[in-house]
């Protein structure tokens, strides 16, 4: 059940509207998550510097699609997995591969190390070691891919848990 509103950017707070227009003026639609976002200035802001500086980085798409996959399914919000889940098949996955992922592993060994140490700077960030950290670059992970992981982890937490909050559901399920 729907708990927050979107709001159209004539009712947003003045930071809110100016973000909602350029969006709206960028891409013709702000979104259901963003124009709810929109009554936290702060709170879309930052999901914006961070949805974009994330965007930019280094970790291959789909890998990067996989990994969410594994972490909506612990955050539980199913409007990011279904929009994690179509971006992976843009990406070029399989259904055996994001089903693999909402597993939170993969088939190659390699992808399944660093789902797995996503997976527990979300649930378990106290439990990681010096071996978590050189397994991945055994497995040919740079250092520059590992730092990324945090935020990954970080974007996912901000959009899985606002959705949850405001009540922000597939459309399949919405009531």
């Amino acid at each position: 059940m729907r708990r927050l509103a979107a709001l159209d950017p004539a009712e947003a707070p003045e930071k809110s509207r100016e973000l909602l227009n350029d969006i709206i003026g960028r891409t013709g639609s702000a979104g259901e998550m963003v124009s709810t976002m929109a009554h936290s200035p702060a709170t879309l802001q930052g999901y914006l510097d961070l949805s974009r500086a994330m965007k930019r980085g280094k970790l291959p798409r789909a890998v990067s699609e996989k990994i969410s996959l594994a972490l909506q399914e612990w955050i539980g919000c199913g409007l990011c997995r279904d929009a994690h889940a179509a971006g992976a098949r843009a990406a070029g996955l399989s259904e055996a591969d994001i089903a693999l992922a909402r597993q939170g592993t993969s088939t190659d060994a390699r992808e399944a190390a660093l789902i797995a140490v996503a997976t527990r700077v979300l649930a378990e960030p106290s439990s990681l070691t010096d071996e978590d950290v050189a397994e991945l670059r055994a497995h040919g992970w740079s250092d520059r891919i590992i730092a990324e992981i945090p935020g990954l982890v970080a974007l996912n937490l901000l959009t899985g848990s606002f959705n949850l909050l405001a009540g922000l559901e597939p459309a399949e399920r919405a009531t």
